[in-house]
């Protein structure tokens, strides 16, 4: 580099150096003649940029600038240096530190040497898709804004609490009274929260319906988070009973103190703040939830859980196994059929309980998948059962969901086609609180089971609801007694009653009644004195894989053995 190009450089990088500060943009000067650029140092933390300031400009450009848009950027330059134009003003792509390609707008102006000939391009960077530092809308200030404060505040020790506070149902809000209503309440619930802060105490608008406030004062924490959630719910409730209830909504609010966080990096406090104010809405909304790090963990095991059982289903329903338990006819002790239960393993996070990963099926719709599988289990094992015991039936249970939001009818009655299975070989239990809100479809769901031969059982009947306008619209087979209440009628003699009136009941309305959890010969005796029809329980046998049970007690056509 000569001595006019020292010059040249050293003049620009102090132009540079002075206004970098005050801007949010990347601010650069281009020496045309020379080749020489020069950036503000903020640009290198952001894009692959190896220097601030490099010649041969157009070569260098090929580093950081995305492939695609190498060729536009050249031509531009080109006309700018031809003088064919003297405005650069072009959208196109750079990469960032990670190589994803990010969008900016590069505006420049030519300024022209005595001769006319271009000699600077003087101008700044701006990336397109950064985020808003204010809200019009809400009067606060956005996302970015507290990037850059909890980025400060993080090289510290960092102390004090978020409070991130969301709309509740806002949009149904939106859908229901419209755009203009929601921004309306967005206004005024940043209002509110405005009023209700201390000094120091700086709030912003992250997403859609919810605002963070951030206090670093030191020795505040979950307490302190506490109080200001109240208050600004105190001050949102004044405003609606002022309003004469025209106006009505809650807010739920997430409190994570920084004491109880280890990692103070950006992303990791806005999760875990995302997941506080999670849990405040799942919790049923209109409070507050305090962050624990053990409700975390288990909320990461649930989401590995279900991603672990979305790749078993995606694999063939591997890792899953169908197991069948024992139902034995009281009168003569003999084996009728078998329930199917449903089990699942993993390699690596080992046996998982039908309590914890059953639900997980319904609420991510994979049991709709999964059911399909079990009753094909089901239904081949009890074709291949009834070649030794002609009369064997077994029950599938089926989740409301399946009944609900899939055509389970179809796969029931092409399986029961498939396997030829005589009428009455295969009953369907359903759970009676997962019904209670029994519509048209699903009773001609069980209409439809009747009319093909499938029998239908009302499981765990007694630890739900319990309402018995069940026994009549949904005219079942069979009622199930749930071990749970079988405990209880062995404990207590007022419970023995209540279960002796229902085995009556069950009987005088033509119902057939099934008592599960017998475990011992002491609790067969006195369930026997009741006279239900069926026994279910580990007294007959443990729910075992298909060829145990096979081996346990089919093999004679006939319980081989009580157990």
């Amino acid at each position: 580099m000569g001595q006019e190009e020292r010059i040249t450089a050293a003049r620009f990088w102090s132009i540079i150096n002075i206004l970098d500060p005050s801007m949010d943009d990347y601010l650069y000067i281009y020496d045309l003649q020379n080749d020489l650029y020069c950036i503000s140092p903020r640009a290198l933390e952001r894009f692959m940029i190896p220097r601030s300031q490099f010649h041969d400009v157009s070569g260098t450009c090929s580093q950081f600038v995305y492939p695609p848009d190498v060729k536009a950027l050249q031509e531009d330059l080109e006309k700018i240096f031809n003088n064919e134009k003297s405005v650069h003003d072009i959208e196109y792509r750079w990469l960032d530190r990670e190589g994803n390609p990010v969008w900016i707008n590069c505006k420049g102006q030519v300024t022209h040497d005595e001769q006319g000939r271009p000699e600077f391009l003087v101008g700044c960077i701006n990336e397109i898709g950064r985020k808003q530092r204010a809200d019009n809308t809400s009067g606060a200030m956005r996302e970015t804004s507290l990037q850059r404060e909890l980025e400060r505040y993080a090289k510290e020790r960092l102390d004090g609490y978020i409070l991130r506070v969301g709309i509740d149902n806002f949009k149904e809000i939106n859908e229901n009274r419209g755009i203009d209503y929601g921004d309306m309440i967005l206004r005024k619930t940043a209002e509110c929260i405005e009023e209700t802060l201390e000094p120091g105490q700086k709030f912003y608008r992250i997403v859609a319906d919810e605002f963070i406030v951030l206090d670093v004062t030191e020795g505040h924490g979950d307490r302190e988070a506490v109080q200001l959630y109240k208050k600004i719910r105190g001050v949102i409730d004044y405003f609606i009973a002022e309003n004469h209830y025209e106006v009505f909504y809650t807010i739920s609010g997430g409190v994570m103190a920084f004491s109880k966080v280890k990692n103070h990096a950006y992303g990791n406090l806005m999760k875990l703040s995302e997941f506080a104010l999670n849990e405040a809405k799942n919790r049923g909304k209109n409070q507050h939830y305090i962050y624990d790090l053990e409700d975390y963990k288990k909320f990461l095991y649930r989401r590995k859980l279900i991603k672990t059982l979305r790749q078993a289903v995606n694999n063939q329903c591997e890792g899953f196994e169908a197991y069948f338990q024992p139902i034995v006819n009281i009168s003569g002790k003999k084996l009728i059929g078998a329930e199917t239960l449903l089990r699942f393993y993993d390699q690596e996070m080992g046996v998982i309980p039908p309590t914890e990963f059953i639900p997980l099926l319904e609420e991510s719709g994979l049991i709709i998948p999964v059911g399909r599988w079990v009753l094909e289990q089901a239904v081949a094992a009890c074709s291949r059962i009834q070649e030794k015991i002609p009369g064997f039936r077994v029950s599938v249970n089926l989740s409301y969901i399946q009944v609900l939001k899939s055509k389970v009818l179809s796969v029931i009655l092409d399986l029961v086609r498939q396997y030829d299975l005589a009428p009455g070989s295969l009953m369907i239990e359903l759970t009676e609180s997962g019904f209670l809100e029994s519509n048209e479809n699903f009773i001609s769901f069980c209409q439809e089971l009747r009319r093909n031969g499938i029998l239908l059982a009302l499981d765990d009947f007694g630890t739900g609801y319990s309402n018995f306008h069940y026994l009549y619209n949904l005219n079942p087979d069979t009622i199930k007694i749930d071990r749970s209440f079988t405990a209880m009628a062995l404990q207590n003699p007022n419970e023995y009653n209540l279960l002796q009136h229902m085995v009556a009941m069950t009987h005088s309305i033509n119902l057939k009644l099934c008592i599960e959890g017998v475990e011992t010969d002491q609790e067969l005796q006195k369930i026997s004195k009741m006279d239900p029809d069926y026994i279910q329980g580990y007294y007959f046998g443990k729910p075992c894989p298909y060829e145990q049970f096979l081996e346990d007690h089919v093999r004679a056509g006939e319980l081989l053995e009580l157990k």
